[in-house]
C-alpha cells in the first residue's frame, strides 16, 4: 500500500520519470534518466532535472549527492511489497543471471588467453621478413662453405691428427710441470712467514691465472 501523496505535480513529464524510476528501481543521475527516456518523452535535461527535483520535494523519489553529482531513485517505502512467489521468481532470476555472468566471465578469460597467444605470434609480414633474413644467411654460409672447399691450403686429416697429438703432449707436459711447481711452492710456503701472495710478489712468480690462461681439459 502506498503512503502519502502519490501523484506528482501536473504534467506528464514528472509522472513518466517517476514511472521509469519505479520500473527500473535503481539509482540514476539526471543525465542517465534523460538519455533513457528522451526518445519516449522528448524531454531535455533541464526538464528532467526539474521533474526529478519536484518528485524529490514531494517525497516520491530519494535524492543523494555524491560530490557535485546527484542521483535519484524511487522511494522504497512507497513500492509495493513483493510476495513469496515474486521473491522466489526474483531469486531464480538472480541465480540464472549469476550463472550467465560466470559463463560470460569464463568466455572472456578464454578470449583474453587466445588474444595473448595471438599477440605473441609473428604476423605474416614478420614471418616474411624472417624468412628473407634466413635465406640471406643461408646464401652467405653457402658461399663461405664453397670458398673453404675450394681453398688450396686445406689441412689434411694427417696434419690435423699430428697437431692434435702435439697439443695433447704439450698440455700433458704443462700439467706435469704445473703440478711440480705447485708442490715445490707449497713446501716453501710451509716455513714462509708471510702470505702466498706476498711470496709470489717478492720472488716475481706469475701464475696462469694472472694472465687469464686456462689449462685445457684432459681428453
Amino acid at each position: 500500500m502506498s503512503k502519502g501523496r502519490e501523484g506528482p505535480a501536473a504534467g506528464g513529464g514528472p509522472a513518466a520519470v517517476l514511472r521509469y524510476l519505479r520500473e527500473q528501481n535503481r539509482p540514476y543521475s539526471a543525465q542517465d534518466v534523460m538519455g533513457n527516456v528522451q526518445r519516449e518523452l522528448g524531454m531535455g535535461k533541464a526538464a528532467v532535472v526539474k521533474a526529478l527535483e519536484q518528485l524529490a520535494q514531494q517525497g516520491l523519489v530519494r535524492e543523494k549527492a555524491y560530490g557535485k553529482q546527484k542521483v535519484y531513485f524511487a522511494d522504497q517505502e512507497r513500492l509495493p511489497a513483493a510476495g513469496d512467489a515474486e521473491l522466489r521468481a526474483l531469486d531464480a532470476d538472480i541465480a540464472a543471471r549469476s550463472a550467465e555472468l560466470q559463463a560470460l566471465l569464463r568466455g572472456c578469460r578464454q578470449l583474453e588467453a587466445e588474444l595473448k597467444e595471438l599477440n605473441g605470434t609473428m604476423t605474416t609480414a614478420d614471418t616474411a621478413r624472417e624468412v628473407e633474413e634466413l635465406r640471406k644467411d643461408c646464401a652467405s654460409y653457402t658461399e663461405k662453405l664453397e670458398r673453404i672447399k675450394s681453398a688450396t691450403n686445406q689441412v689434411t686429416p694427417e696434419e690435423k691428427e699430428k697437431v692434435c697429438s702435439e697439443q695433447k703432449l704439450y698440455c700433458k707436459e704443462w700439467r706435469r710441470r704445473k703440478r711440480m711447481a705447485t708442490e715445490l711452492l707449497d713446501a716453501i710456503l710451509e716455513g714462509y712467514p708471510k702470505s702466498k701472495k706476498q711470496f709470489f710478489e717478492e720472488v716475481g712468480i706469475e701464475t696462469d691465472e694472472d694472465h687469464n690462461v686456462t689449462l685445457p681439459a684432459a681428453v
